[in-house]
């Protein structure tokens, strides 16, 4: 079982508010913000979209290649993600950009505002995804998550030329996208992953209706937030997945990355849509425990027990012979 997951590679400086961000902004002055909050704390992680969802594959036990761009001031990142599991040989360095930068700001009520510089990212697109699937031997999926818009579309690209299944998980670049790039990053996807406002935003872009989405794509994946994840495709029933409860929310930053790594891995697995969709929501109600998008860790029985606790013995039963790691 091999993936390829290609897109941002970054360092994530992550701040709290202690007030509520609604509550400094002012009605019919939207036009003219400018505020400043002051923070509590401030925490320097690593993250990046591609490098969190990585990282997640990594504890589970698969072997990712991540392909991405990154600055000098990588290697001790390299290092970390390495030990986890994750083939970095891929990643390209910059000569002369840093490594991409995630600056986010959460309130008391857990809303974000948040500014991605993206530095050596802006390299990706020199990336050769032909010459990494040469190297690595062809993988069994390629996720293509945020990145420099250029570089998401030749990826896309190369897969179909090469012939190997991708995922499409557009995300935070749909703003950015025009309809045109958003349809050829969807066309033929295996998966694609957005979340409620991205749903929305990505038929606008678009212009398809829900039907010419899904008649587009083998499955699309949606997340809500508390209320979990939708899990739809062309000729089929709905499938709706609860979130795994959590009693007190730390950090929401990466909780998607994390939800896609466990739904890819059991995927991978061969493990139904609905058990690895189990699993994606145990793994993100993990990250929602810690500051950061890849300090968490991922201990078998645990998780298991978590799966097992909220969805029922079958889905632990369909995981366990593939989870490894710590009790």
């Amino acid at each position: 079982m091999r993936i390829a997951v290609t897109g941002s590679i970054a360092t994530d400086h992550l701040m709290t508010f202690p007030g509520r961000f609604g509550e400094q902004l002012l009605a019919g002055r939207l036009d003219r913000v400018s505020l400043s909050f002051l923070a509590d704390d401030l925490e320097v992680r690593r993250g990046g979209v591609a490098a969190n969802i990585a990282f997640g594959l990594g504890v589970l036990g698969l072997r990712p290649v991540l392909v991405g761009a990154v600055g000098a001031d990588f290697e001790p990142y390299r290092v970390w993600l390495k030990e986890h599991g994750v083939d970095t040989d891929a990643v390209r360095v910059s000569a002369s950009l840093h490594t991409a930068r995630f600056v986010c700001t959460t309130d008391r009520d857990q809303n974000q505002i948040a500014t991605f510089y993206a530095g050596a990212m802006a390299e990706a697109r020199a990336i050769d995804l032909g010459e990494v699937v040469a190297r690595t031997g062809r993988p069994d999926l390629v996720l293509v998550s945020p990145d420099d818009p250029e570089a998401m579309l030749r990826h896309t690209r190369a897969c179909r030329d090469l012939g190997v299944p991708f995922a499409a998980d557009p995300s935070q670049q749909l703003a950015r996208l025009d309809g045109d790039q958003v349809r050829r990053l969807v066309d033929g996807a295996r998966y694609l992953f957005t979340n409620e406002y991205e749903t929305a935003l990505l038929l606008e872009r678009t212009g398809w209706t829900e039907a010419e989405a899904l008649r587009r794509v083998g499955a699309w994946i949606t997340t809500h937030g508390e209320a979990g994840v939708r899990i739809r495709g062309e000729g089929r029933a709905p499938l709706a997945v609860p979130a795994v409860p959590v009693g007190r929310v730390t950090d929401p930053t990466g909780v998607g990355d994390a939800f896609r790594a466990g739904f890819l891995a059991a995927t991978l697995w061969g493990v139904p849509e609905r058990h690895a969709a189990q699993l994606g929501c145990a793994v993100a109600a993990t990250v929602l425990g810690h500051v950061g998008t890849q300090e968490y860790r991922i201990g078998r029985d645990a998780l298991l027990d978590r799966v097992r606790d909220v969805y029922g013995p079958a889905g632990a039963d369909a995981l366990a012979p593939h989870l490894r790691g710590p009790a």
